[in-house]
């Protein structure tokens, strides 16, 4: 969840529900995609819970504790699962975030390095002794003190020995993101307190219902809002359906237990409130 996620809104809203409702890998690995997309709604990125989902599929009972092993399931990339065996495991194996990269970054000086040139300094610094505690407090190193912006270098326990903190935000420069535009048109259809939803089948909110995309009828517009998804910036404009043949007719009381998206929510509050 921590994935292109907030701390905060992981850890004060949507952890403690899912995990109240998945406690175990069994009970994640027998629930339907559905409930498990409609517990993740709102995160965005819905491929980290259907890959979740299969990864519990597979390992019901526990998850296996080899580093190689960990990396054959779904979803789980180098970054996840040397931290399963660091925090989980207490393996004695380097782990690098966003923040830990930051500190590797300007503790060795290294400009415009490939990930795996980070990842061997990660292990040349790693306390051997205490691995889990090391990681853990480089996130908090990093999160806290070694900021992306007006670094609290003066409050550094490493500054002695940093080689960057001189020009530290000289190792913290990214390429500038280029964010597509898209239109979209979307059709409100409700009738009985029920709304007419459809399966989408594009890339974008694979699996999940949407509200069903048509050609726009101007006399029929409701409204628009913008909304960002990854890497487009999205002008959403919605238009009153009198009638949907091949439509999924879901409860407005029971959307929160729908697999819909942060869009398909944000384009029911347009036109309800």
């Amino acid at each position: 969840m921590l994935q292109q996620t907030q701390v905060n809104r992981v850890r004060d809203e949507y952890y403690p529900q899912f995990l109240a409702q998945f406690p175990t890998l069994k009970t994640l690995a027998t629930a339907p995609l559905d409930s498990v997309l409609a517990a993740w709604s709102g995160l965005g990125y819905y491929l980290r819970a259907k890959n979740m989902h299969k990864t519990a599929q597979i390992c019901q009972e526990f998850l296996p504790k080899s580093f190689q092993e960990l990396l054959s399931l779904p979803g789980i990339g180098q970054y996840t699962a040397s931290a399963i065996c660091s925090f989980g495991y207490k393996q004695n194996t380097p782990v690098v975030d966003t923040n830990i990269a930051r500190v590797i970054k300007r503790y060795f000086a290294l400009l415009h390095v490939k990930e795996k040139t980070v990842w061997e300094y990660a292990q040349r610094l790693l306390n051997h002794k205490e691995p889990r505690e090391h990681n853990l407090a480089l996130m908090d190193l990093g999160s806290l003190i070694c900021l992306p912006k007006n670094p609290k270098c003066d409050l550094c326990p490493l500054q002695n020995n940093c080689q960057g903190k001189e020009e530290a935000e000289r190792y913290t420069q990214k390429q500038k993101t280029i964010y597509e535009s898209l239109e979209l048109f979307y059709g409100i259809c409700i009738k009985n307190g029920k709304i007419a939803l459809t399966p989408t089948t594009g890339n974008m909110y694979k699996n999940m219902l949407s509200l069903p995309a048509i050609d726009p009828i101007e006399e029929n517009f409701l409204g628009s809002f913008k909304h960002a998804y990854t890497k487009y910036r999205l002008h959403v404009k919605l238009y009153r359906l009198h009638s949907y043949d091949e439509a999924i007719w879901i409860e407005l009381n029971s959307l929160d237990k729908a697999p819909i998206s942060s869009l398909t929510k944000k384009a029911i509050a347009t036109v309800m409130n």
